[in-house]
Formats: structure tokens, sequence, C-alpha cells
């Protein structure tokens, strides 16, 4: 039987070499390996690949990605229900736990006794590894596991690419909003999928880089008006003719710095009612409207109950 490689005495430099054509997958199996070569691969992070990690509590699964999806692994949370005494499980330590793991080509198999535990520690495991980029499965997920977790990953000052939070009528969706939403300034792209009246209204105390709210009909003027996104989309709205206009004037005068994209899509909207800016809804069609001190224009395009307002530096 030929003796193992001596992977940890090549030179620092072959090692980082070697690591940085390994695959997602590769490198995750190896690094439960040992602390030994785990180490290693965590201080050849620097050198690694750029990933999107996405959690899906609904198939109980952290799904690991290179950024053009190319590259696809898959970590999956169990609950250990005795499965340690299956003969192709393996005893592996992550992040101080130990715990039983199967392994295939594309994925591997992880038996905690906490799930919330679980899921935090492979999550630390893969940002010291990785340059990680953190979203959530726009499917729909199990709150009662999902959504303490995502508030640990909030309380360690993550930063999320995408969360797609779902409001529904459940004690835990309050809760989980009040904690979160003075953290709003760590996501990138926030989903809000609502399609029952929540038992309460969403109170922002904190905006991201971009917005989207389905059935949008409780986000009011009131909150729109203090609103820091760069890109807000409003499904459903409830928005009328009058709240465009008040919305129009505020940004003539400099407010909404940050604003490049606006859609609302509302059957409030008409040509019929109201003036926006002293025009008709479709009058507005190909317009250009600038800003009082002409630093930036905006652009619209207008359809059957929906507005589009697009926002460019002046030339």
């Amino acid at each position: 039987m030929p003796s193992p490689f001596p992977l940890l005495r090549l030179p620092r430099l072959v090692l980082c070499e070697i690591f940085k054509s390994l695959s997602i997958g590769e490198k995750i199996k190896l690094s439960l390996c040992s602390k030994k070569i785990s180490i290693q691969i965590n201080n050849a992070r620097l050198y690694s690949q750029n990933v999107s990690v996405v959690l899906g509590s609904f198939y109980q699964k952290i799904e690991v990605s290179s950024e053009n999806s190319r590259n696809t692994f898959r970590i999956f949370i169990y609950f250990n229900t005795g499965i340690s005494k299956e003969s192709n499980i393996q005893q592996c330590k992550i992040e101080g736990v130990t715990v039983p793991v199967s392994s295939c080509s594309l994925k591997i198999s992880t038996f905690w006794d906490d799930y919330r535990e679980g899921v935090l520690s492979v999550i630390q495991h893969l940002l010291k590894m990785f340059k990680c980029k953190i979203s959530t499965d726009s499917v729909y997920y199990n709150e009662v596991q999902l959504l303490p977790t995502i508030s640990d990953l909030f309380d360690l000052k993550l930063e999320f690419e995408t969360l797609t939070i779902h409001l529904k009528r459940t004690k835990y969706q309050q809760l989980f909003w009040n904690k979160i939403s003075s953290n709003f300034g760590q996501v990138e792209d926030l989903r809000i999928v609502s399609f029952i009246k929540p038992d309460f209204i969403p109170v922002f105390n904190s905006w991201p880089q971009k917005i989207s709210i389905t059935s949008s009909y409780w986000f009011t003027l009131k909150p729109l008006l203090t609103c820091t996104s760069t890109t807000i989309t409003l499904g459903g709205s409830f928005l009328g003719n009058k709240d465009l206009d008040v919305l129009l004037r505020k940004w003539k005068t400099g407010e909404f710095p940050n604003l490049k994209y606006l859609r609302i899509h509302s059957k409030n909207m008409t040509n019929d009612g109201s003036t926006i800016l002293g025009m008709n809804l479709w009058d507005l069609a190909g317009e250009v409207i600038q800003t009082d001190d002409r630093s930036k224009n905006s652009t619209f395009k207008i359809g059957i109950r929906r507005i589009e307002m697009s926002v460019t530096p002046f030339e």
C-alpha cells in the first residue's frame, strides 16, 4: 500500500496553488479531514474563491456556489437521530463540535443535536475558508428554524447579498422584524413577500441598498418618503397620483439622493385623476424631469397601473 502523500510538508506557495486549484466541494471536504489542513486552507483564504452561500431551511441545506454558479456544493443540516452508528459515517469537527458526516461527490450531510447550532457552525466554518456572500432561499422556508438563525447572523455583523422575508400571520414575524429592522444596512437586496395581510405593519429603522415588496398595500407614502435605498420596487401598491406628486416634488428639491430606480405598480395610479407635476400620468411617458439644482435627470416609463422612474446624473 502506498504511503500517504505528505501534503502539509509542501512549501507554502505550492500549497496555496494546490488549494486554489481545488473545487469548492473538494476544499470543504478536505477542511474536515484535520485541524491542521483546515488551518492551512483558512490561511489561503485571500486566494480563495468568492462564493455565494444560500440558506434554504425548507430543504435543510446550505448551498455554496461560485459567482457564475458553475461550481456548486451542498451541505445538508439534519438532526442527529442515531445516524452516527452507520458504517459510512465519519466523525468530523466543525467549529469545535464533533458531528457525524456522510459525504458524496456534490454534497455532505451533517447531523446535529441542534439545528441552529449546525447552521451557525457551518456558516462560520465557510467564512474562514471563502469570501462569502450570504443569501436566503426565495422559496417558502420553515421560519421557526430559519428566522432565529438569520437574527444570529445579523448579530455576527454578516452582510447579506439577498434577504427574502415572507410576512405571515405569526408571532415569530413581529419579534424577528423588531430585532433586525435596525440592521438592514447589512443587506444589499431585501425582498419582502406578503400574500396575506400581516397582523402588524413593519416599521423600518434602517434601509437596504435595494428593496422589493410584493403586495405592498401596507407600505404607505410615509415610509416611502424616508427610504434611502437606491432601488425601490413596489407591487400591489395603494399609492396614487397625489402620492407620486409629493414624492417627485421632494425628489426635485434634492431629497432621495441615493435613488437610481423606482417602480410602482398600483391600481390607484390613473390617467383621469389628479395631476403629477402638473401633468396627467400618461403625459409623463418619455419625459425628462430635472432636479432644481440640475444635477440629476429622471426619465419615465408608463404602463397600465405602473410607473418606472430611472435617475441619471446630468451631463
